[in-house]
């Protein structure tokens, strides 16, 4: 009989968890739809290149959130990979006239390639010490591109940018077109981000943040799933940069320079570090502020400053994170 009990309590903790899921994917789906007939309808409410720019914005911090919230690993060193695809995708587009998806692609390629090799050396030590490392690398990159003007523009960076025709047919010089697709990019990243947070290889490493002695001991090689991740989320927010580049028709050091690491952190820890759709609503107020409130000149810094120094000290778990909590369901 107690083995009929325990046999019962199994099925019903099964039959729950098996409940819960469902309802957490049906949540998810709905959310999913609510944000594409969002993003339809954004531009007839909004000015379209702010909403670019917030997009742009939400799919790099979607991508570093992928490493921090999910991998465990934290980088201080993510404006590297979203400067140089930024350097990349206007120098292919302004000089060799690429149109402009694969001059994107060309950045995105050179982000994955900049993201293995600085992995790879930064995966081998662990927290703070992995942190200054990309943070050194990322000013590596900096100061490149700052003694390299006839590729980068030096402090002038690469301007006049040409947007292009998209596959050489639908041209971008219309706000409202080019909009649509940075909408598409923006939401085919954030899919593939959540494809790979409930994939196997993201339940993986999950595991390796919770515990990784316990992972290396079940047979996981850990630092091959580290690299993996961390190419992944180089690569993504490669495709943000470049994105970035032709929308704005700009490339400078300040996408390359580490405040920009600064402002991608502050982005996932105010929406929700470890959630999905966190970045998403950290990046829509950051970046919300830096437009409203540019008349305030460096004071708007300070108020970043206060806002993250509130969020730490109440709403711990970010923007998203205490929703998520309030409603008891994943966010």
């Amino acid at each position: 009989m107690a083995d009929g009990a325990v046999a019962a309590s199994d099925v019903g903790a099964t039959e729950f968890a098996l409940r819960e899921r469902r309802d957490t994917g049906a949540l998810h789906r709905a959310i999913f739809i609510g944000l594409a007939g969002l993003l339809l309808v954004a531009p007839f409410l909004a000015y379209p290149v702010f909403l670019m720019k917030v997009l742009c914005f939400a799919l790099f911090a979607l991508a570093f959130n992928l490493l921090l919230g999910y991998g465990g690993l934290l980088s201080f060193g993510h404006a590297a990979y979203f400067g140089m695809a930024s350097y990349v995708s206007a120098y292919t587009a302004k000089h060799w006239g690429m149109t402009p998806e694969l001059a994107i692609l060309l950045g995105v390629a050179v982000a994955a390639l900049l993201g293995t090799a600085f992995g790879a050396l930064a995966i081998r030590r662990q927290g703070i010490y992995f942190a200054m490392i990309t943070l050194a690398l990322a000013q590596m990159v900096y100061f490149f591109s700052l003694q390299t003007p006839r590729f980068t523009g030096g402090e002038d960076g690469i301007q006049a940018v040409p947007r292009g025709k998209l596959f050489g047919l639908l041209s971008l010089a219309d706000d409202r077109i080019l909009y649509y697709v940075v909408a598409a990019i923006f939401f085919g990243g954030l899919l593939l981000i959540y494809r790979i947070i409930h994939s196997p290889f993201g339940q993986v490493c999950k595991a390796i943040r919770d515990n990784e002695p316990r992972a290396i001991s079940l047979g996981y090689r850990a630092n091959q799933y580290k690299l993996a991740v961390f190419v992944l989320s180089a690569s993504l927010a490669g495709l943000a940069g470049a994105t970035k580049a032709i929308v704005f028709q700009l490339a400078s050091l300040t996408d390359v320079h580490w405040t920009m690491s600064g402002e991608v952190v502050l982005m996932t820890l105010v929406g929700g570090m470890g959630t999905v759709f966190g970045p998403i609503a950290g990046a829509l107020v950051i970046v919300a502020m830096q437009n409203y409130l540019a008349h305030l000149g460096a004071w708007v810094t300070i108020i970043q400053g206060v806002i993250f120094v509130v969020c730490v000290l109440v709403f711990r778990e970010g923007i998203v994170g205490v929703i998520a909590k309030r409603v008891k369901q994943p966010l």
